[in-house]
């Protein structure tokens, strides 16, 4: 059994993780088109070149964490080694040089680039780290759980804060507001991740010492037919996710027309997505997992396809549905996580070789795959509506209801339809788990 201190010490990381994740996702595309001034396609472009290349090392990087051998653990000392290099990383993305556009652009490249790098180094090890505290699958979900409503309470700390620091660190300079509020922001990340260090223990450990080669691990993991479902499912599920997410903005400032209550809004899908993550652990308790991610996904399409039909002038409806959408879409999430540990455990019944962190890596790189078609689909759908920064088109605002509303709805039906094929629910893991326990490889 692991302690609710223990489980909060691990969720310490993912708010950590999230003041980069979600600022990112809610307001990396809008800092580079309103205040640096690149063009939307651009942004778009750089966002899907710099994503998909990132997440080409989030396998070599779960390999690497698999042969870490420390004191430690394999898992922990990234968290330790890299607190510092990724706090700085994260200042340099949201700093602007006094450069021409072309100039502006390529550092942007560069150190997005740069800093999704180092969000993959520290954050691979730490979601595998929540797949070897505890053998026990109902455990798992408690622990994601409680993973999951601290990564929204770190979304929500930057949901409600970064724009009001902006403001209050900027005196009027936005482009300075960011930087400062970035620094802000990644000093107390820091902390969070080495607190989560110190308060984390691996507890499962491989049957068999791991000496397969990275090529060999790939090739056995890709026979894993459970965790394919669950690669197709993290593509197109985080595809509709940034989409939504990353026009969140847009929505409020040019379809409500309310640009003073973009706080508020995004506040209030992050208040759904905190109540929801804590939900996750009664219903996965009451219910087949398998079934409530289906229904969950099911639901969220509904809200999204409601939300179409509202009126501009609706603006509390508006935030109510996605205030909802929030939280069903996230009381997903930490089952979905769960869900790859469970993916572990019957890989290593059929191959006899425990793969945690290449497991891990290689979902977080579909997942990553998403947030690169998520975001450059938000900039490209901008450059093809026409938008322009602070102009006011009732044709761009149309196509913003669409790509806000149409898309992630159609994402999350088709997630529903997948999962259709995922068959590792309670019954199938009590299986799995007791050969692992004989010491028996099917």
């Amino acid at each position: 059994m692991v302690s609710a201190r223990e489980k909060i010490a691990y969720g310490l990381g993912d708010t950590a993780s999230n003041f980069i994740f979600q600022t990112v996702m809610l307001f990396l595309t809008f800092y580079y088109t309103d205040i640096i001034g690149l063009a939307p396609a651009a942004v778009g472009t750089m966002f899907l070149v710099v994503r998909v290349f990132d997440a080409v090392t989030d396998p070599l990087m779960g390999a690497l964490a698999d042969k870490t051998h420390t004191r430690w653990g394999s898992y922990r000392p990234y968290l330790l080694w890299l607190a510092l290099p990724f706090a700085l990383c994260s200042i340099l993305a949201f700093t602007s040089p006094a450069l021409p556009e072309d100039g502006k652009l390529a550092y942007a490249f560069f150190t997005y680039a740069l800093l999704m790098l180092m969000y993959t180094a520290i954050n691979i090890p730490y979601s595998a780290l929540g797949g070897v505290m505890s053998a026990d699958a109902s455990e798992r979900v408690s622990i994601q759980s409680y993973r999951f409503v601290f990564a929204m309470v770190g979304g929500l700390l930057v949901t409600t804060f970064t724009l009001p620091l902006v403001a209050y660190f900027g005196e009027g300079d936005q482009a300075l507001g960011y930087q400062r509020t970035m620094i802000a922001m990644s000093m107390v990340g820091m902390v969070l991740f080495l607190l989560c260090f110190a308060g984390t223990k691996e507890r499962v450990k491989p049957a068999t010492q791991n000496s397969v080669t990275v090529k060999e691990q790939l090739q056995a993991l890709w026979s894993n037919d459970q965790c394919r479902v669950l690669c197709v499912v993290a593509v197109i599920l985080l595809t509709g996710m940034v989409l939504r997410n990353t026009l969140a903005i847009y929505y409020v400032k040019y379809v409500l027309q309310r640009p003073d209550d973009v706080t508020l809004f995004v506040t209030a899908g992050m208040i759904g997505s905190i109540i929801g993550c804590a939900l996750a652990n009664p219903l996965a308790k009451k219910m087949c997992k398998v079934k409530a991610y289906i229904m969950l996904q099911v639901i969220s399409a509904v809200l999204c396809l409601l939300n179409y039909f509202v009126p501009s002038n609706m603006w509390l409806l508006a935030m109510g549905i996605h205030f909802l959408w929030g939280l069903f879409l996230q009381m997903a999430t930490p089952l979905l996580w769960a869900k790859i540990a469970d993916v572990v455990d019957y890989g290593e019944s059929q191959t006899g070789v425990r793969m945690t962190g290449i497991t891990y890596s290689t979902v977080v790189f579909f997942i990553k795959v998403g947030l690169a078609v998520g975001g450059a689909l938000a900039g490209w759908l901008l450059a093809i509506y026409g938008y322009q920064a602070n102009v006011f088109d009732a044709n761009v605002a149309d196509g913003i209801v669409v790509s806000f509303c149409i898309f992630p709805a159609l994402a999350s039906l088709v997630v529903a339809i997948i999962m259709r094929w995922y068959t590792l629910d309670h019954q199938k893991m009590e299986s799995v788990q007791a050969s692992l326990s004989l010491g028996k490889v099917d």
